[in-house]
């Protein structure tokens, strides 16, 4: 939850009880007291926006801070109203007082709190094909914050976010590597949680297209099986049934159900009486 919606209670430290004739503890020491007022003074997330607060938490590093002027663009949200207790929901990411929160429950406050990380989700995938959103993410990308491909021979290369549907709550999200164009599991579980349509189906393809620099040429190596130093023939098993398992599977089944229509005609010729033994 974020914390300007929880009570504060940080103040409410429990402290040692004090013994009878101890002086010491009624006197707090110095760096007791200095480190007091530097986490006094240290900006809290209580001070900080919504969007701050929800970009920095763990596990949320792909995404993003969407700019408040974007948001606030009636356009630019067209078509999001699906989005269960929409207002209250778009009144939380821009930090707005609510007057009726009071008299929402416990359940309802829940509630608002998942619609606003589901709006703010679907606000980010249309915001990073904007020139800011995909300036933003170009400079995640910079810095690897997106993770890097897998691929031995792609040697590190950082890899950009995508999702399989642009539909919610169909698919988690994907890295694509742009040197192999691969598509990877995130390396944290965290991230791996996240719904793909939060960063959309289009993002890093329009990205590469608008930043023709980032392309990157592909491997100059490719893997080569082998067994015992030897290259494995193509005609063998492990790649037939590698390249032609699932056609191979369904001509089996196939022939498989001409076979068995076959002996069942067969099989019903020979429970006819011919003709001449009927006399």
């Amino acid at each position: 939850k974020h914390p300007h919606l929880q009570n504060n209670n940080n103040n409410n430290n429990t402290q040692k009880p004090r013994l009878v004739g101890d002086h010491t503890a009624a006197k707090p020491q110095p760096q007791q007291e200095e480190e007091e007022e530097s986490s006094e003074n240290s900006p809290s997330d209580e001070d900080s926006a919504w969007i701050t607060w929800f970009c920095s938490l763990r596990g949320n590093e792909f995404f993003c801070e969407v700019d408040e002027d974007y948001i606030q663009d009636d356009f630019n949200l067209t078509g999001l109203r699906v989005v269960p207790y929409y207002d209250y929901a778009l009144d939380m990411i821009l930090d707005v007082e609510m007057p009726m929160e009071e008299e929402l429950t416990e359940e309802q406050q829940e509630i608002v709190e998942s619609a606003a990380e589901m709006l703010y989700g679907l606000i980010h995938a249309r915001y990073i094909v904007t020139n800011r959103g995909m300036h933003a993410m170009y400079e995640k990308y910079r810095t690897s914050s997106f993770g890097r491909c897998p691929n031995v021979f792609c040697q590190g290369q950082p890899v950009l976010p995508v999702g399989l549907s642009d539909l919610p709550r169909n698919y988690t999200v994907n890295v694509f590597c742009p040197r192999c164009h691969g598509l990877f599991f995130p390396k944290s579980t965290r991230q791996a949680n996240i719904d793909g349509a939060y960063f959309g189906t289009t993002f890093p393809h329009l990205c590469l297209m608008t930043h023709p620099e980032m392309i990157p040429a592909k491997p100059t190596q490719q893997y080569i099986p082998r067994v015992y130093g030897f290259k494995i023939h193509s005609s063998s098993l492990y790649y037939i049934n590698h390249e032609e398992g699932p056609q191979r599977s369904n001509n089996s089944n196939n022939n498989g159900g001409q076979i068995e229509a076959a002996s069942s005609r067969n099989s019903s010729r020979k429970k006819r009486v011919p003709s001449s033994s009927r006399k």
